[in-house]
């Protein structure tokens, strides 16, 4: 008890102590404000305008040339603006970080500085599956945020969110955190947003959430609210998510995710009880697949998992979004309680599975290959059924800017089972959207396409 109350009064003097710092040059006003710390950290904001070109059709026929020039179709495509915000993390490399939505089919991204000036982006590469991009643009004089510890957060702490809401200009709002580890809102693939009352609008997106010590703790991306405006729930990218998501970018142009080989799903108080464990923060392993990562290391059906690498496990998509950001080859160590007793368990995340051969070219998604997952092979019992494995894709397809990856498993195309090359290509014909079921390293994904 009196270790946890040093550490709240702790955590007010840190936040008295930035909020001093920040607002003693307005003292000589005499009025409180936050006027000092929001100088210094906006010149990091940015505001991002991008122009997509998309195509009158979505027939592929209609992108042939010849088809359009034989039919006398146009070869003019529509042009579209839409703009969103930034933040830049790294001066001297002149790196930013926003949404994957933000910049998502953009022919051309511009960069709008604080000081008006303007700068064509380069995209670094995105990642769907967590909605962060990295863009990189060649300036001088450019200021940044530093990175902030999002682990560290508590609800109640104060925050700013700072963009470009409806495309009106760099505005400030001020609010608190009002949850942590949020996930179930069908946002994007890997969620464990951190929730705030501060005002989130339609253009905020891939703007900054900054504390009061003016760390960048997270990259606003969502909000819930009639026709997409605030009600005072927004949600943003934990930093720290944010931060690994970038790392692996700026090196290899994606993020690389593994397997360990588990399904988990979440602790119920039932099963709780069931298993003679005395809380509900945890994840219980559904299925250890036979020869994975996970079964070598000793894990097995029915561990409670309550930690990883010696941090807290609250439920199924918290470790599903952290075992999504290892790189492969890293080994974990999982606590996990079996039997009422807890013990260590150490793994490394391996490679996804593949399958040898070139693949067949899929019309409806140019640059992408799949191969057939053949009856008996273990993916075919792991599926309980066939599918195809993406065997390749062009970085500069329409394909990888989609969000398909090499090592993929297509099952499901609009909740209808695939299983040949010859039906994923007949259920792409004709609907104006697809819903696209696919198994990346341990975990489900759906890619929309319209």
């Amino acid at each position: 008890m009196m270790k946890r109350f040093l550490l709240q009064l702790f955590g007010l003097v840190t936040a008295v102590t930035a909020l001093i710092h920040h607002t003693h040059a307005a003292e000589i006003r005499g009025m409180p404000t936050l006027a000092p710390l929001v100088n210094e950290v906006t010149p990091a904001v940015v505001n991002i305008s991008v122009v997509t070109r998309s195509p009158m059709e979505n027939n592929p026929l209609f992108r042939d040339p010849f088809f359009r020039r034989f039919f006398g179709i146009p070869e003019q495509q529509q042009r579209e603006q839409a703009a969103g915000s930034g933040v830049i993390v790294d001066a001297a490399q002149g790196l930013v970080l926003t949404n994957n939505h933000v910049i998502k089919d953009a022919e051309r991204a511009i960069v709008t500085l604080k000081d008006r000036r303007q700068f064509n982006a380069k995209l670094v590469g995105t990642d769907p599956g967590t909605d962060i991009a990295v863009l990189k643009i060649e300036a001088a004089g450019l200021t940044a945020l530093k990175l902030g510890d999002s682990d560290s957060l508590q609800v109640g702490d104060y925050v700013l969110a700072i963009g470009n809401p409806f495309g009106i200009g760099q505005t400030v709002t001020s609010g608190i955190i009002s949850a942590l580890g949020r996930s179930g809102l069908n946002i994007e693939g890997y969620e464990d947003f951190i929730q705030t009352d501060a005002s989130i609008n339609p253009g905020n997106s891939g703007g900054a959430l900054v504390n009061l010590r003016g760390e960048l703790i997270g990259i606003n991306t969502a909000i819930i609210g009639p026709a997409g405006g605030n009600v005072g729930i927004g949600f943003a990218v934990p930093a720290n998510m944010a931060r690994a998501v970038m790392i692996q970018i700026v090196k290899f142009g994606e993020v690389r995710r593994g397997r360990l080989g588990i399904e988990m799903a979440d602790l119920t108080q039932a099963l709780a009880q069931k298993l003679g464990v005395k809380t509900l923060d945890g994840v219980i392993m559904a299925v250890v697949q036979p020869g994975s990562p996970a079964d070598k290391a000793g894990l097995r059906e029915g561990d409670v998992v309550i930690a990883m690498n010696g941090r807290a496990v609250r439920n199924a998509a918290e470790l599903r979004a952290r075992l999504g950001l290892t790189p492969i080859g890293e080994e974990v160590e999982l606590r996990v309680i079996r039997g009422g007793a807890q013990r260590g368990v150490k793994a490394r995340i391996a490679a996804p599975e593949t399958t040898g051969g070139e693949g067949t070219a899929i019309a409806q998604l140019p640059g992408m290959r799949v191969i057939e997952i053949q009856r008996g092979s273990p993916l075919f019992k792991r599926l309980q059924g066939g599918g195809l494995v993406v065997s390749a894709v062009d970085q500069t397809s329409a394909a990888w800017t989609a969000g398909f990856r090499p090592g993929d498993i297509i099952y499901a195309v609009n909740r209808r089972r695939v299983q040949s090359a010859a039906e994923l290509q007949k259920s792409l014909s004709g609907a104006q959207s697809y819903a696209i079921a696919l198994i990346r390293g341990d975990f489900s994904l759906t890619i929309m396409l319209r």
